[in-house]
């Protein structure tokens, strides 16, 4: 689900009281949270956030009825289909991927952009695993939509599949009427250079640079909420991102890619990788943070403060970081674990 937000801005302004801002700063220690164990076909009440007793910034506006007017995506995720595959995620991320996901309880009243890392190539299971998660935790009360790179989006069986589960092309018009819906987004900044770095940097948080998500959680008036995760990068091995290649064969206006990775997988073991369905994730032990909610300053002078934007672009990354090495700290084997 590889994004790329590095010119994304929005255009529409929620004009909105905002809850008192939170000082930028070293995150708090993570408080470990249960993952929930609903299944994923049924729904789940929604938790009451640690800001659930202050004046609230936004309210989620009503459910959008008039579904014919929205892209097929900002009207997932498709309930039938999450319940009949739900037996399938389940097992997946229970038993194949060992899942520990936490933080449920940080999440905003209102709807969020949240900000993360995601790994593993084509099929990023640490991203996935979050969606369905989500699901299982929220059910029909509470919709996040995840982005995908158009490579994805466009692909005849994937792009149709990715949309019933609620996936949408990370333009600023579509997040925006996702937020303009009472929904949440999950945006991965870092797209093909975050999933593609190799696995030496397994462990290390890369956005890739990209701004564009500040500004674009200050335009639309909702808090940024990170998200960390370890585990995803074991699923198969980049050898080399493969950047000399990538330019040699133009890929970046091919196929809005920087990398040309050289990876090793099952089954085609040591191989170019640039399809989604070259390979077949293997069991690694996917470990997942919410990380508390960052409050933007509302002041519309500071869309224009590259200062302040470097600024808060520099704590997120490095709150996903300390989370990131603080989750890789639990492996028990150097794969896998």
């Amino acid at each position: 689900m590889a994004t790329n937000t590095g010119k994304t801005r929005t255009t529409a302004t929620r004009k909105t009281k905002r809850p008192s801002r939170r000082a930028v700063g070293k995150p708090k220690t993570a408080r470990k949270v249960a993952a929930s164990r609903k299944p994923l076909g049924t729904s789940g009440a929604r938790r009451k956030s640690p800001a659930a007793g202050r004046k609230k910034a936004v309210v989620r506006p009503a459910p959008v009825n008039n579904s014919s007017d929205l892209p097929e995506g900002l009207n997932g995720p498709d309930p039938k289909l999450m319940k009949k595959q739900g037996g399938i995620w389940n097992t997946l991320m229970d038993r194949y991927f060992r899942l520990e996901i936490n933080g449920w309880d940080r999440l905003p009243d209102e709807p969020c952009l949240l900000i993360g890392v995601h790994s593993g190539g084509p099929l990023t299971m640490d991203a996935w695993t979050v969606l369905m998660a989500w699901w299982r935790q929220f059910g029909e009360t509470r919709s996040l939509h995840g982005t995908a790179h158009d490579v994805l989006m466009n692909h005849r069986v994937l792009g149709k599949y990715f949309r019933r589960l609620g996936a949408i092309s990370p333009s600023r018009e579509n997040i925006q009427a996702a937020f303009d819906k009472g929904d949440d987004v999950i945006l991965w900044p870092g797209g093909e250079l975050d999933c593609y770095r190799t696995w030496a940097d397994r462990d290390k948080a890369v956005l890739g640079g990209r701004k564009g998500f500040i500004r674009m959680a200050m335009r639309a008036g909702v808090p940024i909420v990170p998200v960390a995760t370890v585990g995803g990068h074991d699923t198969l091995f980049v050898l080399s991102e493969g950047r000399g290649l990538a330019k040699a064969l133009n890929l970046k206006e091919r196929m809005r890619s920087e990398v040309a990775p050289i990876t090793l997988s099952w089954p085609f073991g040591v191989a170019l990788h640039l399809m989604p369905f070259q390979h077949i994730p293997l069991p690694a032990k996917i470990r997942t943070q919410i990380l508390d909610p960052i409050y933007l300053d509302a002041d519309p002078a500071r869309l224009d403060d590259q200062e302040y934007v470097d600024a808060m672009y520099d704590d997120i990354e490095s709150r996903i970081q300390v989370a990131m090495d603080e989750l890789a700290e639990k492996r028990k084997f150097p794969i896998f674990g």
